[in-house]
């Protein structure tokens, strides 16, 4: 027992208040929130006891850089328990959502720097040490303001919150010293924000300068903290664009429709909680994500675009700057929903693992390098998006086109759109279909039908891979691809794991090469659910090649029909399958057929039996 106590004491020692064994210690609390009649909290450490106390008192606690005239008052009674940090982590998670810490600015204090201990960081990391060298260095008797911020700095907002005149020094000196120890930093919006929260729970510049560091510095396997460069900033406002479009369908279409620019909209996502956020939001929302990382935020943004389509007017939002409405509905979140609510309806949406995150961020980081963005580029040198408003098809109007754009994963509309095949101009012959198709990944078919109206897919993968089957024709792809309607109503059909998450988990590692089902039915027919499958095992990537995003052996499938998502033969295609085929095209692509089917679980995309009057395969322009 005595020996956990000493390594005990030694862990909360890291933490930035020195303790030894036998201390004991009172902590004034005099804030004007406080309880009347309470006591100042006393902190005992003992080298018998292997827990210890926080203080819970709504007072100040630590807060020398605050302006306690503007900090709102906690939301008491705090509710942590003695042997918080003991608890296990789940457990931990759960005390932080439900807001156990929010009812004292004293506790808070006390357990962000332990917190922010057990994150996980490179070998070499600059501490509370090296902050107090190179800012006696850097500053010495010099004013503070002769000193230039950071470049990385540079279009980012460096909110205040409810720092006094000596905190936003501080603020300016922190971040001076992050830029000095941390070069490698090329664009963070993100990181002013954070030091500004922490400094508010900050005995001094140098616990906040460690506690800023070492999330930098995380190196905990997908699960980063702040993103570094322009590179990984706008992957991650891409990823959160895919996120939106297929959680929060309904403000997605909202924003696509009011929007010219949706990929605009969402690089602004970030600034919605921080500075957008009030402080006793932006707060619960730090509480969380010093434990859970960046998952959090891509939470907390999807449950303000939902509130936000829940509060708009029926017609949508009123002005032309769809971005300003944001913003403002935002900064006025108070008048909406409770910051409890908040939280509530974030961590109800049915997100995929961090590992699948991870894999989206990564598709998207990569699809940037390809346009020309780099590691160490502080601004883009180009419009990232596309101008639909060039965009001449025979099948559908710049205007739909511009919807089914926005329904694409956020890294391919990157690329300007390319017409790879046309029954108008290369004639309806499914072999020439092939021939041109091969070689493009993805594809969006476009199909109109004799009596006007317009479906079609977005297909992950190279239509070639349908050759790796052999003699059997199977099914490929991934859970990325989609079948929609645009005409007479728009809608998309997402794979049914995306729309029930809860039907599949996540393979473990040691089983991530599951495989994938096979054999598709002939034109027009319906395959009952039950029936044998022949199993066609999918290709296993490269060494060095990316897994790709939402594939089918990551995920413990219910049925062997829930991941049918295209198949190709000399007879026909088709696509979506198990109890039925979404789309399904004869060797002529003059006929075809569409029913429910389980891997969609959408309903007939047009007449059942329909006769095509024009089919179009677009591909997407590399740099």
């Amino acid at each position: 027992m005595q020996d956990a106590a000493v390594r005990l004491e030694s862990a909360l020692s890291r933490g930035g208040t020195p303790l030894v064994g036998r201390e004991r210690r009172s902590i004034k609390a005099p804030c004007p929130a406080e309880a009347p009649g309470s006591s100042p909290v006393t902190i005992v450490v003992t080298s018998e006891a292997d827990t210890w106390d926080i203080d819970t008192s709504p007072g100040r606690g630590c807060g020398p850089f605050v302006d306690w005239a503007k900090m709102p008052e906690a939301q008491g009674p705090a509710r942590i328990p003695r042997d918080v940090l003991g608890r296990p982590p789940k457990e931990l998670k759960r005390l932080a959502r439900e807001g156990c810490w929010a009812g004292s600015h004293a506790g808070r204090a006390r357990l962000y720097p332990r917190l922010i201990q057990r994150v996980s960081c490179r070998l070499v990391t600059p501490d509370a040490l090296a902050y107090r060298d190179v800012a006696g260095r850097l500053f010495g008797k010099r004013s503070v303001s002769s000193h230039p911020l950071p470049e990385f700095l540079e279009g980012c907002p460096v909110p205040t919150y409810c720092l006094g005149p000596h905190g936003v020094a501080a603020l300016k000196k922190i971040l001076i010293c992050v830029g000095a120890l941390f070069p490698d930093i090329t664009h963070s919006p993100l990181l002013p924000a954070l030091a500004a929260l922490l400094l508010h729970y900050s005995e001094d510049e140098a616990q906040c300068f460690e506690s800023l560091s070492r999330l930098i510095a995380s190196n905990a396997p997908h699960a980063a903290y702040i993103d570094q460069s322009f590179l990984a900033h706008q992957a991650s406002c891409m990823t959160f664009g895919d996120l939106a479009s297929k959680h929060c369908p309904a403000a997605h279409k909202l924003i696509a429709g009011a929007a010219d620019n949706v990929l605009e909209v969402y690089s602004e996502w970030l600034s919605w909680l921080f500075p957008g956020l009030p402080l006793a939001y932006a707060v619960r929302v730090l509480d969380v994500f010093l434990l859970e990382g960046q998952k959090v935020l891509y939470r907390i943004g999807l449950a303000l675009l939902k509130q936000f389509r829940l509060s708009a007017a029926p017609a949508g939002p009123q002005g032309s700057d769809v971005k300003a409405e944001l913003r403002a509905f935002v900064r006025n979140i108070a008048q909406h929903v409770s910051v409890d609510k908040l939280l509530e309806r974030a961590f109800g949406i049915r997100l995929f693992s961090r590992k699948e995150i991870w894999l989206l961020h990564m598709a998207n980081r990569k699809a940037l390098v390809e346009r020309g963005i780099t590691v160490v580029q502080r601004r883009p040198s180009f419009h990232l998006a596309v101008d639909m408003q060039k965009f001449s098809s025979s099948t559908v109007t710049a205007q739909e086109m511009r919807l089914v754009w926005s329904w694409l994963p956020e890294r391919f509309s990157l690329f300007p759109p390319l017409l790879l095949f046309s029954t108008s101009q290369d004639g309806c012959s499914l072999q020439r279909f092939y021939t041109c198709c091969e070689g493009y990944e993805p594809t969006v078919l476009l199909i109109k039908t004799t009596e006007g109206e317009v479906c079609g897919a977005f297909l992950s993968s190279d239509w070639a891979e349908r050759k790796k089957s052999g003699a059997a024709s199977g099914f490929f792809g991934t859970g990325e691809c989609f079948v929609f309607t645009v005409r007479p109503e728009a809608e998309r059909y997402e794979w049914v794991l995306i729309q029930k998450p809860e039907l599949a988990k996540a393979v473990p590692r040691s089983r991530q090469r599951s495989p994938s089902p096979a054999a598709a039915s002939p034109l027009g027919s319906s395959r009952d659910s039950s029936s044998p499958q022949h199993l066609a095992v999918p290709s296993v990537p490269g060494r060095g090649r990316l897994s790709p995003f939402l594939a089918t052996r990551h995920f413990l499938l219910p049925s062997k029909t829930a991941s049918m998502f295209m198949s190709g033969s000399r007879d026909g295609i088709v696509i979506g399958g198990g109890g039925g085929q979404a789309l399904s095209l004869d060797a002529s692509l003059l006929r075809g057929h569409t029913e429910r089917c389980e891997t969609f679980d959408n309903p007939p995309l047009c007449r059942d039996n329909f006769q095509v009057q024009l089919l179009e395969v677009w591909g997407f322009q590399s740099a």
